[in-house]
């Protein structure tokens, strides 16, 4: 067997905090479940202590010198760290981007149809990705695109910012509209 097949993959929710019997380190600093600190010890006097009162011993600062250890309920603690972190990531917010494709051959409805819709998802604060395919000889009259870009852009000036200027990538002119701030 090579090394990669021997190798064990930890899972992602594998919990990888240092406490009691999983602390590497000889001498720590401790700190008592009040918050006064006991000062530098033996790993097996904090472990005592903490023993002691039915708590545990969690390393909380491992890069330190000496490495700083408390005294907690442990399982308490690592309760409370996925409850902050469930609602960190449900505070998070996050952008969605819309598509929205355009032709430099476009029919006036057609165009008002996608300025609506553009104007919908923009006042619900996505952003929106515009893209104009020049096909076939269409890459010869680059102007007329540019301005039916630019004409798009002023139809939504009173809702959205240009975040990405009109650029040609190959055959793809690209805009990026996002909501104005309030």
């Amino acid at each position: 067997m090579s090394d990669i097949q021997n190798r064990k993959v930890a899972p992602n929710n594998v919990n990888r905090d240092l406490f009691n019997e999983k602390i590497p380190f000889k001498e720590v600093r401790v700190i008592d479940a009040d918050g006064t600190q006991l000062g530098v010890m033996s790993k097996r006097d904090a472990q005592n202590i903490a023993n002691k009162q039915n708590l545990d011993l969690l390393c909380v600062a491992p890069k330190a010198k000496p490495p700083v250890c408390k005294v907690l309920d442990y399982g308490r603690y690592h309760f409370e760290q996925q409850k902050k972190a469930k609602e960190a990531k449900r505070k998070q917010h996050v952008v969605e981007m819309k598509s929205l494709r355009l032709s430099p051959v476009v029919d006036t409805h057609d165009f008002e149809t996608k300025v609506r819709h553009a104007q919908k998802w923009i006042e619900q604060g996505m952003r929106v990705k515009v893209d104009m395919r020049f096909r076939g000889r269409l890459i010869t009259r680059q102007e007329v695109g540019r301005k039916i870009m630019n004409d798009f852009i002023d139809a939504l000036e009173e809702v959205a910012l240009v975040e990405k200027k009109p650029k040609l990538e190959g055959n793809t002119m690209s805009v990026t509209l996002a909501p104005k701030k309030k």
